[in-house]
């Protein structure tokens, strides 16, 4: 027999429903989305781990702290992750490692390199569509009547 859950989800239901709440903060969970996540967590307790993990990250970037406050809290994350036994956080919690001062640079001035990232990446594009570059000086001098 199908088993339906209090708020009437069956487990299918439940687990897709429940999908994007995850990538949500609990702030912005509706009262409904609350009670789905509160039967998800009783029956799936990993999944509890794993969003407090994610949520505790999240957070630390949301708020405004020192880049000294940034370090004690990735130390308190990098024990949870520790703790937790999951492959993919520790395999996060090494990326964070290798990539420390960058990352910790970021509570500093507040900012990120995303927008040389995408300007890269409209470059790679722009190359892509001339499927590859043979006259470079050529293609520096497009660049910059395209995108200066």
């Amino acid at each position: 027999t199908i088993h339906i859950f209090e708020n009437g989800d069956t487990r299918k239901q439940l687990l897709a429903r429940s999908r994007y709440l995850l990538y949500k903060s609990r702030e912005k969970w509706t009262e409904n989305q609350s009670k789905r996540v509160k039967i998800l967590f009783r029956e799936y307790p990993d999944l509890e781990k794993i969003y407090h993990l994610s949520d505790s990250l999240r957070k630390m970037y949301n708020q405004n702290i020192t880049k000294s406050v940034a370090m004690l809290k990735l130390a308190h994350w990098f024990k949870d992750v520790e703790e937790s036994g999951f492959k993919s956080f520790s395999t996060l919690k090494n990326t964070i490692i290798n990539h420390y001062n960058d990352i910790l640079n970021y509570f500093e001035a507040r900012s990120t390199n995303a927008a040389a990232e995408s300007f890269n990446a409209k470059i790679k594009n722009f190359r892509l569509q001339l499927r590859g570059v043979k006259d470079r000086t050529f293609f520096l001098f497009r660049l910059t009547k395209l995108f200066a």
